[in-house]
């Protein structure tokens, strides 16, 4: 029975979220081609977890034995996100992008579950585990385009969870999400529409064929 660990990033409900409308889209068929698998959900807007401190950091190089209160409160706390993640058999993580990069409550997250000589580094515990990010975003950074240099979604978590912790990565990327909300986006709304179709349809069928695969 495969477990999906599921996190949304998105301050937007979900009727405003084109991240939250992706991801869940995904859940909905993997729950629909693996019934009785187990879904763990963290929306880290609603329910952010604590920054990385200076005691939950050093308690990560240093032997249990010798931690401070302080510390093995800390790493408590930490230790129970990381393990939730290794005990994942695949990662949904909904990453839009705010002033060209992941939201802060996303990257508090990964500051706490990325530790070195565990989850990254040359022999990372969760090595293969397949994650699929979808990195929505209110206009266009794709290669070609006038702020291809601003992309830092994409690169950062390529960076993070590919060559860092090993994981095999997998990017939805619906994109140009403000048209419908900016009067000088009006004429790209198409290419929006048809953005967000694709990354609906991309969704499903990636999370069927991944359940289908880890339920064999």
């Amino acid at each position: 029975m495969a477990t999906l660990l599921h996190i949304d990033s998105s301050v937007f409900p979900a009727a405003g979220s084109s991240s939250r409308a992706v991801t869940e889209a995904f859940r909905a068929a993997w729950q629909e081609q693996h019934p009785e698998g187990t879904v763990i959900y963290r929306d880290l807007s609603a329910d952010p977890v604590p920054h990385l401190t200076a005691d939950a950091h050093t308690a990560g190089f240093a032997d249990p034995a010798d931690h401070t209160p302080e510390q093995s409160a800390a790493f408590t706390a930490r230790l129970r996100l990381i393990e939730e993640f290794e005990g994942a058999d695949a990662v949904l993580i909904g990453a839009p992008m705010y002033n060209f990069t992941i939201p802060s409550t996303l990257k508090a997250w990964l500051d706490n579950v990325i530790l070195f000589g565990r989850t990254a580094g040359e022999t990372p515990s969760a090595k293969g585990t397949p994650i699929t990010v979808v990195a929505s975003r209110g206009g266009s950074y794709a290669p070609g385009t006038p702020r291809e240099g601003f992309e830092y979604v994409q690169n950062y978590l390529r960076a993070v969870f590919a060559d860092s912790m090993g994981l095999d990565l997998d990017f939805i990327v619906p994109e140009l999400t403000m048209a419908p909300h900016n009067p000088a986006m009006t004429e790209l709304i198409p290419l929006f529409e048809s953005s967000r179709e694709q990354a609906l349809q991309a969704a499903d069928t990636k999370a069927k064929s991944l359940a289908e695969r880890l339920a064999a």
